[in-house]
């Protein structure tokens, strides 16, 4: 019988540990679960042309000033970044609104962590809301995969650690796993119960952004398989697969 080595599966718990993977060839999925890879997961699914995603507000400024039918959103600490027109909210875009219009994004974390990824094979983009369909298209490419966790300004969060765990769970028959984040990631979904929002109540990011009366917002997030599609990074923009 040939013994086939299966593909390595990894997780990355804060941008800050990047350097220590090895992202050449590999598939990245970044994960930004409150709120940016959510907010761009409902845009695409709901009729957005593409996501642009950038570093700085005044970059999505003067981005989104380029191009005709484009919306300049994103945020910063968990409220809309001055200058811009909207914020990070899923509940913003829906097919009404955004259809064939460009969301120029930027935010805390997520969009920071995609511009730090060198050398992948694809840059994908997970959420709670496509959980089954990028866990499905994971199982199919048979590449490394490292689940990259934006955090909070580069410390451990709850919810992107919780939905790498979701990930690890679904697809971990297929991989090689020689990392105790991944296992740590599986545990803390285990311990979850598949209650995701009730689960994160208990978590700063969720008790920071209900400070802002975002409560409906994260439990949106939290809901899986709302928008079963696989955003990916094209150049510099981000469209479905």
């Amino acid at each position: 019988m040939i013994n086939v080595e299966k593909p390595g599966l990894e997780v990355c718990l804060s941008p800050a540990l990047l350097h220590l993977y090895d992202t050449t060839g590999a598939i990245v999925v970044i994960i930004d679960i409150f709120r940016a890879t959510s907010t761009i997961t409902a845009a695409l699914h709901n009729g957005a042309k593409c996501v642009i995603p950038v570093a700085s507000v005044s970059e999505c400024i003067s981005t989104g000033a380029l191009i005709q039918g484009s919306l300049t959103a994103g945020e910063r600490d968990g409220k809309i970044a001055e200058g811009l027109q909207y914020g990070n909210s899923p509940l913003e875009y829906p097919p009404k609104f955004i259809k064939d219009k460009t969301l120029v994004l930027t935010t805390t974390n997520g969009t920071r962590l995609l511009h730090m990824v060198i050398g992948a094979s694809e840059i994908l983009i997970g959420s709670f809301l496509n959980l089954s369909a990028l866990s499905d298209y994971l199982l199919q490419r048979n590449k490394n995969i490292i689940l990259g966790c934006a955090s909070w300004k580069d410390k451990f969060n709850l919810e992107d650690t919780l939905f790498a765990g979701a990930v690890v769970n679904r697809i971990q028959h297929a991989f090689e796993i020689n990392c105790d984040s991944a296992r740590a990631a599986n545990h803390l979904f285990i311990s979850s119960g598949g209650n995701f929002i009730d689960f994160l109540k208990d978590s700063s990011h969720y008790k920071r952004l209900s400070a802002y009366g975002l409560e409906e917002d994260m439990a949106y997030c939290a809901t899986a398989d709302l928008h079963p599609v696989v955003p990916f990074l094209r150049g510099k923009e981000i469209v479905l697969q």
